[in-house]
């Protein structure tokens, strides 16, 4: 058996392993191929934090799913690369459909979003509480929408989904709580 087979043959029983809850295994691939598929996830991002994350969310799905392992199909590593592969089209996908929900969200709501970075770097302690304050006032059904869209990266539909609510309330909460903000910040802009 040539080393590559051992090191296959290894890796499967890691797996068979973390199926079984061992998370000593679970380190032990960790060691063995973060390395690989921390490459793979900064080729495809090109970004180092970005694909931290990636690496972290391939090996809780591997915890989550080492009893799909089919060694007949392919080699442990292979497996764990298409997780990785996987995870990081979805992030890729979640990102433009960040992108596209500001498009989206016309060009008033744009421009209430966004803020001049020299002008924010110029607010005083005082005027960053009047921001904090702003956000805080907002009904708190509206104040949970945009947190969800702006902060938490959502898009409309995920929103929608996460409250339980109609998409179309959940588009009118965002745009009602944006123009709230810019008449509240516009002495502030």
């Amino acid at each position: 058996m040539s080393d590559r087979h051992a090191i296959e043959d290894s890796q499967a029983r890691l797996l068979d392993r973390i199926a079984a809850r061992d998370k000593s295994a679970l380190t032990e691939l960790y060691e063995q191929t973060s390395a690989v598929i921390y490459s793979m996830a900064i080729r495809m991002l090109g970004s180092p934090h970005d694909a931290e994350e990636i690496v972290q969310d391939t090996f809780v799905q591997i915890w989550e799913r080492a009893g799909l392992f089919n060694p007949t199909l392919g080699s442990a590593l292979s497996w764990s690369l298409g997780i990785t592969r996987n995870r990081c089209i979805d992030w890729i996908r979640a990102h433009r459909r960040r992108a596209r929900m500001v498009e989206d969200a016309g060009e008033e709501i744009k421009a209430t979003v966004a803020v001049d970075i020299d002008a924010a770097a110029g607010l005083s302690v005082g005027e960053l509480g009047n921001v904090r304050s702003a956000v805080r006032a907002l009904p708190a059904d509206q104040r949970r929408a945009i947190e969800l869209a702006f902060f938490g990266g959502l898009t409309h539909q995920e929103i929608a989904e996460q409250l339980q609510e109609p998409l179309g309330t959940v588009k009118a909460r965002i745009r009602r709580g944006m123009l709230k903000l810019r008449d509240a910040l516009q002495p502030y802009l």
